[in-house]
């Protein structure tokens, strides 16, 4: 079977990964698209249980640090994309083991850069020159640090990571700029606010409480809980993806977030609500769940993300209000309370393990 293009999904069996994967791979049926993933803790080819036999999907387990087996992808598919999302991205991780994140957010995109940049140019010296290259490098926001009560991030915003993951995430964007810079190579950068959604590792706020409620534990807040974040459904996040790499313009940074600011104890209270009226608890029982709890060291106040760019420039804007998306996340977990069980016992990652060694 011939594809009109090839484009490498890093991360595809994570969290936002999956998504796009999935995206691609339905939307895009003359695209063959490559989901390479290590499959760490976070990874889960459950996540795309539904698409892996369609024909214009291949998954290779692959680690992004492993030199010789990214030459080997690359030569063996010839991408003419990159969308590069595999990382490390729990703050508290990368607080008690920075150097796993130094390794696979900053070695790891400089490698995968390498790879892009071979074979990028190789297709300019070839008569099969490919078609519109590009290298995506999708980001955070916490790389531009905190801000006050008032404003919001832009792509202007100076850097100013204060934690050992956003550090990481910081030094791989700068390093796709360089390779933009110094080599030319066609590249495109996104810094999204919090995603949530379907298929989120539960080690995350959203996904963890709704599983401390289901098993009636305590529902840990840091500190006052009064820090603010921008929530972006995930199935939203992977269609301004898709806007970004088709139409954004080379060396070019666009913001991505949900226009959805909301305090942690807030959200956790509607987070509690809305558990309560879908298991039939009494109203106010999963709220005596809350625990405070320390705060974790260099926790940034508050982020907010400026979106109009992309929405400006490519069109795009999220298509639910947040407290739509977090009822059907809701839905999502409770319906299918085997994954989760699954995935907060490590059980499917001893399975895949076994199935890709």
């Amino acid at each position: 079977m011939s594809f009109n293009r090839t484009i490498i999904i890093t991360g595809g069996a994570g969290f936002i990964g999956s998504h796009v994967v999935r995206l691609f791979v339905t939307k895009y049926p003359d695209y063959r698209i490559v989901n390479l993933d290590a499959l760490t803790y976070a990874g889960n080819l459950e996540n795309l249980r539904d698409i892996d036999q369609l024909p214009n999907y291949v998954f290779e387990k692959v680690n992004i640090l492993d030199t010789a087996e990214l030459k080997r992808v690359f030569d063996q598919y010839q991408p003419d994309g990159v969308i590069h999302l595999a990382a490390e991205s729990h703050v508290d991780r990368s607080i008690h083991s920075p150097l796993d994140f130094v390794y696979t957010n900053v070695i790891g995109t400089v490698n995968l850069l390498n790879e892009a940049k071979r074979i990028w140019l190789n297709s300019l010296n070839s008569l099969n020159s490919l078609n519109g290259f590009r290298f995506y490098h999708v980001s955070t926001d916490e790389v531009y640090g905190a801000l006050g009560d008032t404003g919001f991030f832009t792509e202007e915003t100076k850097y100013d990571p204060h934690s050992p993951y956003s550090a990481s995430k910081a030094s791989s964007d700068h390093f796709v700029r360089a390779y933009h810079d110094t080599y030319d190579l066609p590249v495109v950068i996104s810094n999204c606010s919090n995603n949530y959604g379907p298929y989120h590792f539960p080690e995350k706020l959203i996904p963890l409480f709704i599983n401390n409620i289901i098993q009636k534990k305590p529902l840990p807040v840091y500190g006052d809980g009064l820090y603010t974040r921008d929530w972006l459904f995930v199935k939203d996040h992977a269609t301004a993806i898709d806007k970004v790499f088709h139409a954004g313009k080379n060396g070019d940074t666009y913001n991505i977030g949900g226009f959805n600011e909301w305090r942690n104890i807030d959200l956790v209270k509607l987070l509690c609500k809305q558990m309560d009226e879908k298991l039939g608890n009494a109203p106010g029982t999963s709220d005596a769940l809350i625990t405070y709890v320390k705060d974790r060291p260099g926790h940034d106040r508050r982020y907010a993300i400026d979106a109009t760019k992309i929405n400006q420039e490519l069109g795009w804007k999220p298509s639910v209000t947040f407290e739509e998306g977090l009822a059907q996340t809701i839905d999502w977990y409770l319906e299918n309370t085997e994954w989760l069980s699954r995935v907060t016992s490590g059980a499917y990652q001893d399975y895949y393990k076994q199935m890709y060694s």
